[in-house]
């Protein structure tokens, strides 16, 4: 897979994953635990430099997801710690954090 697709893919399942989630308690177990399997493959297969640029983008928005995941698992289910295992930055206060400014943004 082309390197902008590898890139593309992950970010649109993690950004799916964080509204699939959000402040939701009653998910489809067995989705959710191939959902973020893959989610963690796709991670791991992303080249060092891609992480690079995108680490933070990536923890705000599975941050919000993992929050979402603790208020709903508890922070020590096996799920919202493959999420949190992907996060290398600050944690956001609760999933309705979206303080970030995006790029294209004036």
């Amino acid at each position: 897979m082309h390197l902008f697709a590898q890139i593309y893919e992950f970010a649109s399942s993690a950004g799916a994953l964080e509204g699939y989630v959000y402040r939701r308690e009653d998910v489809d177990m067995k989705a959710l635990t191939s959902w973020i399997a893959n989610l963690k493959i796709a991670y791991e297969l992303l080249p060092q430099e891609v992480l690079h640029e995108v680490q933070g983008s990536t923890d705000q928005t599975l941050g919000r997801a993992w929050k979402s995941l603790d208020l709903s698992l508890g922070q020590d289910h096996d799920l919202a710690q493959t999420v949190k295992s992907m996060i290398k930055g600050r944690l956001p206060e609760t999933p309705d954090e979206f303080q970030k400014k995006k790029w294209f943004q004036k």
